[in-house]
């Protein structure tokens, strides 16, 4: 490791070239500020007058540099020139602290720059700052919170994460500990209000503090809230909305909990569905207050609310403005809509009036939120008249895909906008809740873009139990912390950057790997999604029901393709952590990464050999009995792995992971397994890739057409439906074609890669071949082998084209030859996202739309080659996202606003205009949210055989491409679609 480690800057990833405000450094050097040496150790200084979390703060820099050190500094209240110490931290905040005060009236500091700003803070060094201190590091803060954040960015600097706690990363101990000091002054943040919803059920955190961490409580209680509102300070976060469910104690039934959350500056909020904090779901309650119905009992209603209003006044709070039904249902009410607006009209207006006599403030002056979410989005597109001061809280669809955003004529309102993001859900049309999975590089798209449609007002992000979601809470809380240090490429590198921030620089190459193939993977499907079924599809039977997958055995190897990658990340998680010296740095490394990654691995071959077992059973193959006990296998892993990850540290985390979230799912169930029936003595059976279909479709086996422009190779497997050893051997027709294996013996299957000698393989379009197959007991086999080698076209003039293959055209977006752009688009691309895993964007999503039948519209375009002629099948796969605003002014002549829209064409043929959006809880919704893609089929035609280019048009700007295939009646079945077909130059040699 390098002798100065970089923090509190953007790493090697930032964009921004400011110089870091604080440099550990382990040289000693000259000009190092000394906080704690052989010879001496600094005094903390601060106003005892100050604010409390000033105080607060000073206290967790104590103990952050006992951690470090060992050594406990002394802290220094009110005298000032009075300190035995020569050398001093002071900190605090402008207005407040007497000593910042005076050394402003000294001209020793400026705090010009930062006064009057929202949680700005200077960190600088001074010399003789007092009579008594020789030099001192001054922190000082432009309010409670900036104060705080310089401060505590120190503790960062000195190897204290944020994360020391909640993922218990570890703490380089040292003897001594120096620092060079760069005067710094911080920005104001890109959001006023950051933070975090605790969406607890009954499981996670709840099970933790009840039985673990606040057992005397029996319930989520302060001890909890401290450490909760602890990290968001460190993270430079202000906003918590507590959890709601019935199960836990609500947040204001304990009055501790509001002097806990203003010790660390943390502005209280409350969900979208709990007006002015008042939790619905477990604090209303019916035997003494009545029916929570605002038409029938509006003075009960009223009256609690007003109580609450009360109570919470002194404090920092963001209000919610609400009126929903409990737990988190829609309201009873008329089903006229014009009724329900006028109902939720008043009862805002009411709560509006609370807030304003409680607090003797101007409306205006009062942080308060209105989020449109689910059914209450309808109400408001009704004409809710909502003050202009308020702030829409804009929500995803529970997916990470941004709902709706601010019209233009929203963005006028001087209330602004935020948004409410998921990161953990419990809904249709399933559940996420194991573990955050969601792209990082999708996230910075949505909320980039909420951002540049006035959401500068309120982030908050529903953080499940926060544990499994931890690094979705940095990530979400450092952006809106600092939105233009991040662009496409630190999105997705961030998750490396906050690994090696917690554990160091030794793995980061494995730590990149590791996180682009885990990201990719999960894009393409979820793990809580892989058991293939819905949740509460019918009254009858609301519990998922569990299926095959359709990640295909038989085509384009797609789901062994997914279970090498997932055993080669498993893999490597696995030799870190065994690698990793101590204790404390393999805690940090199995909740942070290895978990996720290893949980995700098993989970899917579990579910993954479980399909491959029932489809072996059909075969009546020997192997069934063989993936049965994979499968068992994988499904008592899981349960090994999650019950070490609770008995970390001697049982801190115990009770808080489990893969069983919810009541509705079950994933994580153990597959249903079958059995195959073998016969007494060993008997041969054949399967050629590409059989998907194994019954009805063809009495004999034959390889999809081997492709010169291509030169791939097939699979054939030799499989035993026997209870003895199968001898076989193999033969060919041809010298030119090559296999892998010409004999064996197996009790179970082994597989042959077929391929062509393309030196000696004869010229034509229908080259024929067979590989025969005996046993030794008399049985045989033929499979027929096919191959295209045209004279012409030749491979010269097919570089770099996409070939047409068995009867389709596959292309990844990010592959393009060529592309148009113009002043108000660029083609932007976007790194470990889609199924390919590099998507591109058609232009920034807040640019204007573009008419797709125009000449020189915004395009990409990619060069195919097809040996057919007439219609073809374009299937092209985007990002399931929503029209921005629903005001989107004049649609123009036969155009529609109703939907998005982007052009696809073929040469200069007819453009057509599919979507990328849909309305919520529709099939094709749920669809396209579970596989985080929609696929649009066009049909189009093709005039004569030959070079052609297929062309995506921008329309909607930010139209997010993430492949392309056209069908031209021989793609198979299967989940992703097939390979790319891109032709690349080839050598003289046989592959």
């Amino acid at each position: 490791m390098k002798n100065k480690i970089l923090l509190l800057s953007l790493c090697c990833l930032s964009l921004a070239s400011v110089k870091a405000q604080v440099i550990l450094d382990h040289a000693a050097s000259k000009n190092s500020f000394s906080i704690v040496s052989p010879s001496a150790k600094v005094v903390v200084c601060f106003d005892g007058k100050d604010e409390t979390v000033v105080r607060k703060s000073v206290s967790l820099f104590v103990e952050d540099v006992h951690r470090v050190t060992g050594q406990v500094l002394r802290t220094e209240e009110n005298n000032l020139g009075n300190s035995p110490e020569r050398y001093a931290i002071i900190v605090g905040t402008i207005g407040q602290s007497s000593w910042i005060k005076t050394l402003a009236a000294r001209n020793k500091i400026d705090t010009t720059a930062i006064a009057g700003g929202w949680e700005r803070y200077q960190i600088e060094v001074v010399n003789n700052p007092v009579p008594g201190i020789k030099k001192a590091i001054v922190v000082a803060g432009s309010d409670r919170r900036g104060a705080a954040y310089g401060l505590l960015s120190i503790s960062k600097a000195i190897g204290v994460s944020p994360w020391y706690w909640w993922a218990d990363a570890p703490i380089k101990q040292q003897k001594r500990l120096d620092v060079k000091v760069n005067k710094f002054v911080s920005k104001e943040p890109s959001v006023k209000f950051r933070g975090i919803f605790i969406n607890d059920e009954d499981w996670g955190l709840y099970q933790w503090s009840k039985r673990n961490f606040e057992k005397e409580r029996g319930n989520f209680g302060p001890r909890t809230y401290a450490k909760v509102c602890e990290l968001l300070l460190r993270l430079q976060a202000n906003y918590l909305c507590p959890a709601m469910h019935d199960a836990s104690m609500a947040f204001h039934r304990i009055p501790e909990n509001r002097l806990v959350a203003d010790s660390f500056a943390i502005a209280m909020g409350s969900s979208h569905c709990e007006p002015l904090l008042f939790n619905t779901a477990s604090e209303w309650k019916r035997d003494q207050m009545g029916e929570w119905d605002y038409i029938n009992n509006k003075e009960g209603v009223n009256k609690i609310l007003n109580s609450r209003v009360k109570e919470c006044a002194p404090f920092e709070n963001v209000y919610t403005l609400a009126l929903r039904g409990l737990h988190d249902r829609a309201m009873n009410a008329s089903n006229d809509m014009s009724d329900r607006k006028q109902m939720l009209q008043e009862a805002l207006m009411a709560q509006r009036q609370m807030l304003i006599d409680a607090t003797g403030k101007q409306g205006k002056d009062i942080p308060q939120a209105f989020t449109p979410y689910k059914e209450v989005l309808d109400v408001y597109d009704e004409g809710l008249d909502l003050p202009d001061d308020v702030t829409i809280i804009w929500p995803d669809d529970n997916y990470g895909y941004m709902k709706r955003l601010s019209s233009p004529k929203e963005q006028k309102r001087s209330g602004r906008s935020g948004v409410y993001y998921h990161a953990s859900y419990l809904g249709k049309p399933h559940d996420h809740l194991w573990m955050n999975t969601t792209s990082p590089t999708l996230m910075y798209e949505e909320l980039r873009k909420a951002y540049d449609m006035t959401a500068d007002r309120i982030w908050l992000l529903n953080a499940g139990d926060i544990k499994g979601c931890e690094f979705a809470v940095d990530f979400f809380l450092t952006m809106a912390q600092d939105i233009d240090s991040f662009n496409f490429e630190r999105a997705a590198n961030y998750r490396t950057e906050w690994m090696c921030g917690m554990l160091g620089d030794q793995y980061r190459s494995e730590f990149q790997d590791v996180t682009n193939a885990f990201y990719k993977l999960s894009f393409a499907r979820r793990p809580e999604f892989m058991g293939w079924g819905y949740q509460w599809a019918t009254d009858k039977h609301g519990k998922e029901r569990n299926t095959d997958t359709d990640f295909s055995f038989a085509n384009y190897r797609e789901a062994d393709t997914r279970l090498d990658e997932y055993r080669r990340i498993g893999d490597i998680v696995e030799k870190i952590l065994h690698a990793l010296p101590e204790e404390n740095q393999k805690a940090c490394f199995y909740q942070s990464l290895y978990y996720p990654v290893k949980g995700s691995e098993l989970l899917n071959r579990m579910i993954l050999y479980g399909q491959k077992n029932r489809w072996y059973a059909t075969q009546q193959r020997a192997a069934t009995g063989q993936l049965e006990k994979m499968t068992k296998a994988c499904y008592d892993s899981l349960q090994v792995i999650t019950k070490d990850y609770n008995e970390l540290l001697g049982g801190k985390w115990n009770h808080m992971m489990t893969m069983k979230q919810g009541f509705a799912a079950s994933y994580f169930d153990l597959p249903a397994l079958r059995k195959a029936t073998l016969a007494p003595t060993a008997s041969l059976g054949i399967l050629a890739e590409g059989e998907d279909v194994l019954k009805g479709l063809k009495s004999y086996h034959s390889l999809p057409s081997f492709n010169t422009y291509l030169r791939q190779s097939y699979f054939v497997d030799v499989f035993n439906k026997g209870t003895t050893p199968l001898k076989w051997e193999a033969s060919v027709t041809d010298n030119w074609i090559l296999v892998s294996k010409k004999a064996g013996e197996t009790t179970t299957e082994e597989r042959i890669e077929v391929s062509i000698d393309w030196n000696k393989v004869p010229t034509g379009e229908k080259v024929f071949g067979v590989l025969d197959i005996a046993s030794a007991g008399g049985e045989k086999e033929r499979v027929y082998i096919s191959v295209f080698n045209p004279t012409s076209p030749s491979l010269a003039e097919m570089d770099t084209l996409f070939v047409e293959h068995n009867g389709y055209v596959s292309i990844d977006a990010a592959n393009f030859h060529r592309k148009v752009e113009n002043t108000a688009i660029k083609i932007i691309e976007i790194p470990n996202l889609g199924v390919e895993n590099t998507a591109i964007q058609l232009g920034d999503p807040v640019a204007a739309p573009q008419r797709t039948a125009g000449r020189s519209t915004p395009r990409v375009e990619y060069d195919f080659y097809t040996f057919e002629q007439g219609s073809v099948d374009v299937y092209t796969y985007v990002l399931p996202t929503f029209v921005l605003s629903k005001d989107r002014g004049y649609a123009g002549h036969e155009a529609t606003n109703v939907e998005t829209k982007y052009g696809v064409c073929i040469d200069e043929g007819p453009v057509m205009n599919p979507s990328t959006s849909s309305f919520e809880y529709v099939q094709i919704w749920y669809e396209s949210v579970l596989k985080n893609c929609r696929i649009n089929k066009t049909t189009l035609h093709i005039d004569k055989p030959g070079k052609h280019t297929v062309k995506v048009i921008c329309g909607d700007a930010g139209t997010v491409l993430q492949k392309i295939v056209l069908d031209f009646g021989g793609m198979q079945r299967s989940y992703l679609g097939p390979q790319p077909t891109r032709n690349k130059p080839h050598s003289a040699s046989n592959k």
